[in-house]
């Protein structure tokens, strides 16, 4: 019955370490904390892009990694792509601005 026991403690200490390791992040994968934490980035941009009566929200899509924003789609000018930039640098936990926008 120890020995049971004891197999069961260890095997359960191994599966909750593997867990563990599988929510953590590399550099080409999120872990749980951050993919939360660029989910909300990705919505305060969105929102800040939204209120921002120069800008067409309809036209520029974002995506965040890592609080690295990637802007993207296409703008009727210049000026909204600086505006849009502008923007996002404003919203917290924006760590670097990727303008991937096009003029139409």
């Amino acid at each position: 019955m120890k020995h049971f026991v004891r197999l069961f403690s260890v095997s359960f200490l191994i599966l909750v370490l593997l867990t563990a390791m599988g929510c953590g992040s590399t550099q080409k994968q999120e872990g749980t904390g951050e993919y939360l934490d660029d989910t909300v980035i990705t919505t305060k941009v969105k929102a800040a892009i939204l209120n921002e009566p120069t800008l067409k929200s309809a036209e520029i899509n974002v995506e965040t990694f890592k609080g690295v924003v990637q802007l993207s789609g296409f703008v009727s000018s210049s000026t909204s792509i600086n505006k849009a930039i502008e923007v996002t640098k404003g919203v917290a936990g924006v760590k670097s601005v990727k303008n991937s926008m096009q003029l139409k």
